[in-house]
């Protein structure tokens, strides 16, 4: 990798870290992904300032290039980062059902506690 692909590369990386914490301060990503994202980020200014150190893990593990062992190493990633979001996406499919019982329990009972008439209808039309 020549010198200037490898400082765009950083430049990219260093751009996505900046615009990672620019997403948290304004509140639009969560720390818990923040920290995925920053550690993408950091990982990529690594490997590129690392290069000889991959080719030889890639050596090491019976793999002919350095860029192979880099799209493997991806893929995995974004594996992790897919599973991650998965079980985030399961429990708040949880949650989300769970507040939608308790509202239906609510709508239909009455103030006194009993059981009450079905769900009214509540538009003032």
């Amino acid at each position: 990798m020549t010198a200037a692909a490898q400082a765009l590369v950083v430049v990219i990386a260093l751009g996505a870290l900046i615009v990672v914490l620019w997403m948290v301060r304004r509140g639009l990503l969560k720390e818990r992904f923040a920290l995925i994202w920053l550690a993408v980020g950091a990982g990529m200014v690594v490997l590129v300032l690392v290069r000889p150190l991959l080719d030889r893990l890639s050596e090491a593990i019976g793999i002919r290039s350095g860029t192979t062992t880099l799209f493997l190493l991806a893929i995995l990633v974004i594996l992790g980062i897919l599973l991650q979001l998965s079980v985030s996406l399961t429990a708040l499919e949880e949650r989300l059902r769970d507040l939608a019982e308790a509202i239906a329990l609510d709508r239909v009972r009455s103030p006194d506690g009993e059981p009450g008439s079905p769900i009214e209808d509540t538009d003032d039309r």
